[in-house]
């Protein structure tokens, strides 16, 4: 016969295991990468005149790739739209950044730094369209990346790429 103190224990144990599956992974918002300062000065920056040629360029405190430190290490899941880095010869993605709008980094200026995420994916996807937005999840880090295309605060090798659908 069993002790009432096994059984409990016993219990515990599976208990502990059932509540020790994967968590969801928390959905974010691209405001929550940009520290209060760069949010501050979004909010109060002046009309943008469009005089001359080319895009309106944001201040350039605003680009200097402060991040959240809170973000680090957390299991996230954003959408947003591909700006693909690295491609097999069939087209598919391994690397790209993750942009919040569609057409930035192709388009100049790029985002800021922290509004950019570099992702490795190295099952690979393809993609019908670059206006196509996709979800993305895996563990966001604080990591900075450079290329010609941009800058990145943040990366993630992610677990997963999916077609964006509300």
């Amino acid at each position: 016969m069993l002790s009432r103190g096994f059984l409990c224990a016993a219990l515990l144990v599976v208990l502990g295991q059932s509540l020790s599956v994967h968590a969801e992974p928390r959905e974010l918002d691209w405001l929550e990468l940009m520290p209060a300062e760069d949010l501050a000065l979004l909010e109060n920056m002046p009309e943008v005149e469009h005089e001359g040629e080319g895009p309106a360029l944001l201040p350039d405190e605003i680009m200097t790739g402060r991040v959240v430190p809170e973000m680090s290490n957390v299991d996230a899941r954003i959408p947003g739209f591909v700006v693909p880095l690295k491609t097999t010869q069939d087209m598919e993605i391994l690397e790209f950044f993750l942009v919040p709008y569609y057409g930035a980094c192709i388009h100049v200026p790029p985002p800021p730094p922290n509004q950019i995420i570099h992702v490795k994916y190295h099952e690979g996807f393809k993609l019908e369209a670059l206006y196509d937005p996709v979800w993305i999840e895996g563990t966001l880090v604080i990591e900075r990346t450079e290329n010609d295309l941009g800058t990145s605060s943040y990366s993630i090798v992610a677990e997963s790429v999916e077609p964006y659908e509300q």
